[in-house]
């Protein structure tokens, strides 16, 4: 066994359904969940002398999809027919796109938990129909009465599809994980897709590969299926990379194929030999006229940059919100729109992403009201400000906050009515220390014998007798203090 080090190589095929009231080629509706075989029709069941006919709104989808990550978009571009035989395609064939995309290149921008910024190329974002859904059934060894079945339901048959293939850019599982969460969040953004891997509307396949770190040639690549979240796609990634690396260190070889994610075991099996291009024998559609775009149409469907999440993703970060942070609120878009007009009223970034994120965000959560909702962005300004202002302390915070959810009452009239506000003045606080500490023999024996953790208790009962209105950074300066001082 050797004891090279290997670098992973990694490309993602990513496909996205698109939100469209109907398929692709036909007027069937595009809806998730109906009763099986209710949305179809002779195009989307591949009927003889049945004409597609692209939609438009589909073909817009993908373009402004494009543009949002400066790909190129041609003057002009056509449908391909992709040949291959599996049970759910109708046809026996994909209508697809292969040599002319709709859309070429392009990049994609992501930042890591860590802070780190990184970039991966893509190759194209092209357009093609989805196939429909094949379920197996049977007894526990797949038969019944003697006989294996399968149920197809083309219901998804001819659902638009966009493909986005990365370039080979991607090192490791998590920036994996990365770049297609910057994928999702950006086609939410732009309403081209609910992006809801739980229902298929998201699925993505990973072409794998290691070399020896500093080798510049690509190794041999597989290709991982049948991973159903983000989490899998980790799990997946990474034990590709540890069972490449296991082969390689004994001295065997990868072989190119496709390969099937176990979730169960949490590793990879093989499933057939990886198909070529010309294995699916591509030619242009006949049916289907090319896709011809003026700069003025190109123009129109281009997305306003600031619109764009990866825009405020990277003005958050400038900001000093952590990464962490900001991924949570632009995964939100009622929430990002909600933080953009309080952090603009309170000129304190950082802190309005951790007050919506702590607090309000536990409410939203128990109650099921979204905290742009559940909170007037009156009343988050001024929780934010009283605290800044040291008005009031977190018990207190937390207290109003619950108030004033779901009322639209104000923050700042509620302290001054009932006297809420903290206790900033060293003499009150003083007193509430001095009848603590008097109280407290025996703690404050402990502490001046070394056992310092009871100043936290010591604390806690200074804050409960002034009503949790003590300036708590007073309180435990003060305590320190007098217990720092000679008996």
């Amino acid at each position: 066994m050797n004891g090279q080090t290997y670098e992973a190589v990694i490309g993602i095929e990513c496909h996205v359904e698109l939100r469209t009231e109907t398929k692709m080629f036909c007027g069937c509706r595009n809806v998730f969940g109906a009763e099986p075989n209710t949305n179809v029709c002779p195009v989307c069941l591949g009927m003889p002398g049945a004409l597609p006919v692209p939609n438009r709104v589909a073909l817009e989808h993908t373009i402004r999809a494009g543009l949002a990550f400066a790909a190129e978009i041609p003057a002009y571009s056509k449908f391909d027919r992709k040949n291959y035989f599996y049970p759910d395609m109708p046809k026996d064939y994909q209508i697809s796109q292969y040599d002319m995309p709709i859309t070429s290149g392009g990049v994609v921008e992501y930042v890591l938990d860590d802070g780190t910024r990184k970039s991966c190329r893509l190759t194209r974002i092209h357009l093609e129909e989805d196939t429909g859904k094949s379920t197996h059934g049977g007894s526990s060894d797949g038969r019944i009465a003697g006989s294996a079945f399968s149920l197809v339901d083309f219901n998804r048959a001819g659902v638009p599809l966009m493909e986005c293939v990365s370039e080979p850019d991607i090192r490791s599982a998590a920036e994996a994980v990365a770049f297609l969460e910057a994928l999702k969040r950006t086609f939410v953004a732009l309403g081209v897709s609910d992006v809801k891997m739980e229902e298929g509307s998201l699925r993505c396949d990973a072409n794998v590969s290691i070399r020896p770190a500093g080798a510049t040639e690509y190794g041999t690549k597989t290709e991982i299926k049948n991973m159903n979240s983000f989490r899998s796609v980790f799990r997946a990634i990474e034990s590709e990379i540890a069972r490449q690396e296991a082969i390689l260190r004994d001295g065997g070889r990868i072989v190119q194929e496709t390969r099937g994610w176990d979730e169960v075991t949490g590793t990879t099996h093989s499933m057939r030999s990886k198909e070529e291009a010309h294995d699916y024998r591509y030619f242009p559609d006949p049916d289907l006229t090319p896709i011809e775009l003026t700069p003025a149409e190109i123009d129109r469907m281009r997305p306003r940059a600031e619109d764009l999440p990866q825009h405020m993703l990277a003005v958050l970060v400038a900001e000093n919100v952590p990464v962490k942070r900001a991924h949570q609120i632009v995964d939100d878009a009622g929430l990002a729109a909600f933080y953009r007009s309080v952090a603009a009223k309170t000129k304190a970034p950082a802190a309005t992403a951790n007050f919506l994120l702590a607090d309000p965000a536990r409410l939203a959560n128990e109650s099921g009201t979204p905290v742009h909702e559940g909170l007037s962005e009156r009343a988050a300004v001024e929780l934010i400000q009283l605290v800044a202002a040291g008005t009031i302390g977190s018990k207190t915070l937390k207290a109003v906050l619950e108030r004033v959810w779901g009322t639209g009452e104000s923050p700042a009239e509620i302290v001054e009515r009932e006297g809420l506000a903290q206790v900033s003045d060293r003499g009150a606080v003083e007193a509430y220390v001095r009848d603590v500490l008097a109280a407290q023999g025996k703690s404050v024996a402990d502490y001046r014998a070394g056992k310092t953790n009871v100043l936290q208790f010591l604390k806690g009962q200074v804050m409960k007798t002034s009503g949790g209105k003590a300036d708590p950074v007073l309180v435990e300066e003060l305590l320190k203090e007098s217990l720092s001082a000679t008996p």
